[in-house]
């Protein structure tokens, strides 16, 4: 039963989303409280992370570990989903 759930999962729409909140829930686990605290959105859009802060220092620390969180990212989501990732 686990694995025919896991299958339409896999092939809905639903996925992305999912993907997503995972994401979302997990971003302070993966990043830091202090990251996680001035990060003002997270998205997934087409395999490409979003992240949206207004404080120009993280952005620029951001921008520099870009590789650093789509590793992250992709290990926590146990599959690689994540091909792009993009600081606003």
């Amino acid at each position: 039963m686990g694995d025919a759930l896991r299958d339409y999962l896999n092939k809905s729409r639903l996925k992305p989303r999912l993907l997503e909140v995972k994401v979302q829930e997990n971003w302070e686990q993966l990043m830091g409280k202090t990251i996680a605290r001035y990060t003002q959105s997270i998205a997934l859009i087409d395999g490409k992370l979003i992240i949206t802060t207004a404080v120009g220092p993280l952005k620029q620390e951001l921008m520099y570990s870009k590789d650093k969180i789509l590793k992250l990212v992709n290990e926590m989501l146990e599959e690689p989903a994540i091909r792009e990732v993009i600081i606003k």
